[in-house]
């Protein structure tokens, strides 16, 4: 855990967050700024600054993350309708919170 993270404040539970779904590796939480009206952050519990710190090791923990993606689409009824998964990358990506973490976005009326 990073001291100053609040992702890794949020997965050990010293911060609140709306959590929807959680399982050993990774916490799924609405966003506090929802830029959509389903905007839900996968996090994985491992501490991994951004795509560029992800290790050979960490692969396997990024299908996860879209595999929990996908679930949670579902529980929300957005799978069909569709939806974005987006990860920013470094500040000039759009990374504000140096923790990886995948942005859900959907539920639009199109």
């Amino acid at each position: 855990m990073e001291q100053d993270c609040i992702f890794c404040k949020i997965v050990v539970k010293e911060s609140p967050a709306d959590i929807v779904y959680e399982n050993d590796k990774l916490v799924v939480f609405k966003d506090i700024n929802p830029e959509a009206p389903v905007h839900l952050l996968v996090v994985p519990k491992k501490h991994i600054r951004s795509v560029n710190d992800i290790e050979p090791e960490d692969q396997t923990l990024v299908g996860e993350m879209v595999a929990a993606a996908k679930l949670v689409a579902a529980q929300k009824g957005i799978n069909e309708s569709g939806y974005n998964l987006l990860f920013n990358v470094e500040r000039g990506g759009g990374q504000i919170i140096f923790h990886l973490h995948l942005h859900l976005l959907g539920g639009w009326k199109r």
